[in-house]
């Protein structure tokens, strides 16, 4: 890290110096967004909105097989696990099958 003394008048450390959470927040933003879906989904499951809240985390997980279908690799941070196909291809078959068993069971 460059001493204030060297660096030129008038800019600033980078993001990752000033503010390390926040620089980590805006690398992951598709992480976030997808964690985000799912912590609502969850939420209205356990506010007795079993069926909603099943087919928002269901949906939460076809926008984060979407992300890595077409963000490039660097801005995905932790969404790029295998392969893409393989993690679009699961993802998404694993959030459309949580919807759609949420919408086809009948009420009880």
């Amino acid at each position: 890290m460059s001493s204030p003394a060297t660096r030129p008048e008038g800019t600033r450390p980078p993001l990752y110096v000033r503010r390390p959470l926040v620089a980590g927040l805006v690398r992951q933003w598709p992480l976030f967004l997808v964690i985000l879906g799912v912590g609502v989904g969850l939420l209205m499951v356990a506010l007795d909105h079993w069926r909603r809240g099943l087919v928002v985390v269901g949906l939460a997980l076809v926008v984060a097989a979407l992300f890595r279908l077409l963000l490039p690799l660097p801005m995905l941070g932790f969404l790029a696990v295998r392969s893409r196909t393989i993690d679009v291809t699961l993802t998404a078959g694993a959030g459309l099958t949580i919807a759609l068993v949420a919408l086809t069971l009948p009420s009880v």
